[in-house]
């Protein structure tokens, strides 16, 4: 199984800078694959994802050099992320995917051979040690992280795959309804929900649809 953490980071100017740049190098690279596809389709040729990447890596350091100021992570996994959108777009599960818009979701992946962590500080490639706001949850082999961008604020999501489920937090809060309260809630229209009452007719009605007798 694998299970999802996700921390809020703390950054110097510097960093946040870098994952702007990475952030922005995976834009433009999900963006240009986009485009050609598009293009390509259009003059009736069958493009996929792993020639438009092929074609990328032998063009980019000459016509965009500055996609290595920043990991190869960025600039290779939105290849993988449009084969998915596609994908789902051809299984009828999505539209047909749209071009990035800065600002909107942004965020760039780091493969689990790349992503280090120690404590309360993960290790992001070309740029070095970064602190986190607290420690990864959970024990067990990362499979990678996004790091990702929400209003101002900077986040990571660590994939981490468990062999068992972890066990429930020792703070988990417990609900719990008095059901000798005379009147359970109100309503802005005025409507009145008794408690006992109320939850006497439910449970009566459950056990009759359990009995297979039809509910008064």
């Amino acid at each position: 199984m694998i299970f999802t953490h996700k921390i809020a980071l703390d950054l110097t100017e510097d960093q946040e800078a870098y994952c702007r740049r990475a952030a922005g190098t995976a834009r433009f690279t999900y963006n240009w694959a986009l485009a050609h596809w598009k293009m390509q389709s259009h003059d009736g040729g069958k493009p996929t994802t792993g020639a438009l990447k092929k074609q990328w890596n032998a063009i980019k350091h000459e016509r965009y050099p500055w996609v290595d100021d920043v990991h190869k992570d960025a600039n290779q996994q939105p290849f993988t992320h449009l084969e998915i959108a596609l994908q789902k777009f051809f299984r009828h599960e999505a539209g047909y995917p749209t071009f990035k818009k800065k600002g909107q979701h942004d965020s760039f992946y780091i493969s689990n051979d790349k992503c280090r962590v120690e404590g309360k500080r993960m290790r992001i490639p070309r740029l070095g040690w970064v602190r986190m706001r607290e420690a990864l949850r959970f024990t067990g082999q990362i499979m990678s992280a996004v790091v990702s961008r929400t209003a101002a604020r900077w986040y990571v999501s660590i994939a981490v795959r468990l062999d068992t489920a972890p066990p429930p937090c020792e703070n988990q809060a417990v609900v719990g309804v008095d059901l000798g309260v005379l009147h359970l809630a109100t309503l802005s229209t005025g409507e009145v929900i008794d408690g006992r009452s109320h939850y006497e007719r439910s449970r009566s009605r459950s056990t009759d649809v359990a009995r297979g007798s039809p509910a008064r």
